[in-house]
């Protein structure tokens, strides 16, 4: 059995639906040709059995056939039809002469003895034949006609007057349904080629990207059944496969470019240091601590490059198997205000924060709003105040007081490595927006950057993050 569905389900697609559809038809044919056999059968036995219990046999022939089997001379002329006997209650038949007799069964003969009125059964004559034999009382005035132990009468036919149009139905039957199943083979196999035509372009297309990674490609989506959802689904991902390679591609080359200036920055100093070593010309000790510090920023700069690119180079799946916690929005920022205030000691950082709790990543959720503080610290002018405002609704604003950005510029400031001319200058990568938006999204939250409302020059972060001011029962110490 095992070794039999091996075999089938090494049979193509198409074949496999042609031999179900042939099989479930062959199931059905013959399903529907065994029950009209046999209610064939049951209505032509009891035409039979209805014929043989209508029979009416006149006292004159049971007379003469009385008088025949006793020994006397009547002439008995036997019914082309019926084949009519008597049955004495000692189990003897009496037919007419040349007829060949059936022999009495125990039913016959309790007929005969008065045990019961009728019986109607199957059995075979001594010629061989297979006999359908109505057996029933004769009444006690036509049995005193003659004088003489008592009888029953037997009226039998053929029972191949039921079996000869079975057989011949039966092979009608038998013909018709192997033309039926050839038929819805056939039918099936055609069928499955033309349902199995749009799978077979979906399959080419797909071989086709496997072979020449083309994902241009796209399949012609027509109609709206399960075939046009997977045409539909195949395209977008394609889709989704070239835009993830066009920015994957795009990361490398923005990476190799924001790479080539600290790198080279770093060769040029580096090279000068060994110079200096190889002539023994000493620098003077002002340029090399200039010089050294140089290489320590150029170094840092190139840290902080590589964790980013790391932190943005991470598939989206990866960050879902970190563990989501409830935690306090609030003890975060405050978290990033003392590391802001390191960064820009003097600045003015005005804080107001109100609790709220928020499901997300801790470490990832405090790296982005260090992000955003730094920003706000970065392009705040010398003595300058920052605010931030975190207020019971879940609004955390971060606002500035320096130059501001363009409206023009303001649709760009999440893009990777996009940096407005006025900000080339000054140290970064133009990762950290990127990474803000990213992991907000993922926290289920929005940031946008907008001009202040009070129309005086900054900028002003604002983040929205899902949450409630006080935090889950579970999460209560």
């Amino acid at each position: 059995m095992s070794g039999a569905l091996r075999r089938f389900r090494a049979l193509p697609l198409r074949s496999r639906l042609a031999l179900l559809t042939a099989t479930a038809v062959a199931i059905a044919v013959a399903a529907v040709a065994a029950a009209c056999w046999f209610v064939t059968r049951v209505q032509l036995q009891k035409q039979l059995d209805d014929s043989l219990q209508n029979v009416e046999v006149g006292a004159g022939y049971v007379q003469t056939l009385r008088l025949s089997c006793a020994g006397g001379d009547a002439a008995v002329t036997a019914p082309q039809t019926y084949t009519i006997q008597l049955v004495m209650a000692s189990g003897e038949p009496c037919t007419s002469p040349g007829v060949p007799p059936i022999p009495a069964q125990p039913a016959d003969t309790a007929v005969a003895s008065g045990e019961r009125e009728e019986a109607l059964h199957t059995t075979e004559a001594s010629d061989g034949r297979e006999m359908r034999v109505y057996t029933y009382q004769f009444t006690d005035a036509r049995q005193n006609l003659i004088p003489g132990p008592p009888f029953a009468v037997s009226v039998a036919r053929p029972m191949s007057e039921v079996d000869d149009p079975l057989s011949s139905l039966a092979w009608v039957l038998l013909t018709l349904s192997g033309i039926g199943v050839l038929g819805a083979g056939a039918t099936g196999l055609w069928v499955a080629r033309a349902g199995l035509r749009p799978v077979d372009k979906l399959t080419d297309t797909v071989e086709h990207v496997a072979r020449t990674e083309d994902l241009t490609v796209r399949i012609p989506v027509e109609g709206e059944d399960e075939i046009a959802r997977l045409s539909r689904s195949f395209n977008a991902m394609t889709s989704a496969l070239a835009s993830s390679r066009d920015r994957q591609a795009q990361l490398i080359a923005d990476a190799g470019h924001e790479l080539r200036t600290p790198l080279t920055s770093l060769r040029t100093n580096v090279e000068l240091l060994a110079r200096s070593d190889e002539t023994g010309r000493a620098i003077p000790p002002d340029d090399r601590a200039a010089l050294m510090a140089s290489v320590k920023a150029q170094m840092t700069e190139l840290a902080a490059l590589i964790g980013d690119l790391q932190e943005l180079a991470r598939p989206d799946t990866a960050d879902q198997g970190r563990p989501l916690r409830v935690v306090a929005l609030h003890e975060i920022a405050a978290a990033a205000l003392e590391r802001a205030r390191l960064r820009g000691p003097e600045l003015t950082i005005n804080a107001d924060l109100s609790p709220w709790y928020v499901r997300a990543e801790p470490a990832a959720l405090e790296r982005a709003l260090v992000n955003v503080l730094d920003n706000a610290v970065k392009f705040s002018p010398p003595g300058g105040t920052v605010d931030v405002a975190l207020n019971r609704h879940g609004e955390l604003t971060v606002r500035d007081h320096g130059p501001g950005i363009p409206d023009g510029e303001l649709p760009h400031v999440f893009e990777r490595f996009w940096r407005s001319p006025s900000a080339r200058a000054l140290p970064g990568s133009g990762l950290g927006l990127s990474i803000v938006a990213r992991t907000i999204q993922q926290a289920g939250g929005t940031v946008t950057l907008r001009r202040p409302s009070d129309g005086t020059p900054g900028t002003e972060a604002l983040i929205r993050l899902p949450g409630a001011p006080t935090p889950p029962p579970a999460t209560t110490a």
